[in-house]
């Protein structure tokens, strides 16, 4: 060990890498578990929470979070919990703002909102989840709960149907080892039917969500894929089944397909770009 010879003593250890290590995956959980439950609604989350979240003590929480205080990355409410900060939300918006994906579907969006006066939703495939990472509504458009950021299961939506059926191969046997959540008395629960409900979207190019995720709302959505033609995320349009009934779904199905295709090829997709020229303008007769 070195001497520190001008000030006469020698200089303390470092702390090992193991034990950083540890308190950075420990303040990572603590910022993940604040955001969830943020997610989910809470104002704010007690010490005595995310200390029982964690096992461990309550200053040792006041140590891991004080770095994340003094960033904003967490924020002391009044009562003594804790909520996600300013800086939570602009490392979010960056990380948003950095997708390539959100900003080349932007305008397809606000295109497709305007014209239907439906909701449109652009989401990303995360494991057997998709995950909101944009949305537009119009002036008109019903305001429906989803927000940007939210996650929901491939299995109860016509997003994760399109992203299923055009994406990886594996993806369907994931998404169906993972247990079903019935959130509507609509939700698709028999496997053998959503398989069929797959291969339904394959074949038509859309994928369908007949109020099987939120009561009485009707959503469709198509595949965007990327300059490799791989599938990167969906985009989708939804609202209520009152304005937007089942005699509609094709019309709007076949929008649905064409926008995403144009997301795709202003992606770089050169099969989406073949795909583009085959299809009929929106409303043309068949």
């Amino acid at each position: 060990m070195a001497t520190d010879h001008r000030a006469g003593t020698t200089p303390p250890e470092e702390p090992p890498a193991r034990n950083a290590a540890l308190s950075l995956r420990r303040g990572l959980r603590v910022l993940d578990h604040v955001a969830e439950r943020t997610r989910t609604g809470a104002v704010s989350v007690s010490l005595g929470e995310l200390a029982a979240t964690l096992g461990t003590a309550k200053s040792t929480v006041l140590r891991l979070t004080a770095p994340m205080v003094e960033t904003d990355l967490l924020r002391r409410t009044p009562d003594a919990g804790f909520t996600l900060g300013l800086g939570a939300l602009l490392l979010g918006q960056s990380y948003l703002e950095g997708i390539d994906l959100r900003t080349a579907a932007a305008p397809f969006l606000r295109r497709t909102a305007e014209a239907t006066g439906l909701t449109c939703h652009l989401v990303v495939p995360d494991g057997t989840d998709i995950v909101y990472v944009d949305k537009v509504e119009t002036r008109g458009t019903v305001r429906m709960g989803s927000r940007v950021g939210n996650r929901l299961p491939m299995r109860n939506t016509a997003s994760g149907k399109a992203i299923v059926a055009f994406g990886d191969p594996d993806l369907l046997g994931a998404v169906l080892a993972v247990p079903v959540e019935a959130t509507t008395e609509q939700t698709i629960t028999d496997d053998d039917r959503w398989v069929r409900e797959v291969d339904g979207t394959r074949a038509r190019g859309y994928g369908i969500d007949d109020r099987e995720n939120e009561p009485g709302i009707r959503c469709v959505a198509a595949p965007v894929l990327d300059h490799a033609n791989q599938v990167v995320g969906a985009m989708s349009i939804s609202g209520l089944a009152s304005r937007f009934p089942a005699a509609a779904v094709r019309e709007a199905g076949d929008r649905v397909v064409r926008t995403a295709l144009e997301i795709s090829v202003a992606l770089g997709s050169s099969s989406a770009r073949l795909a583009l020229t085959r299809t009929a303008p929106v409303g043309a007769a068949r």
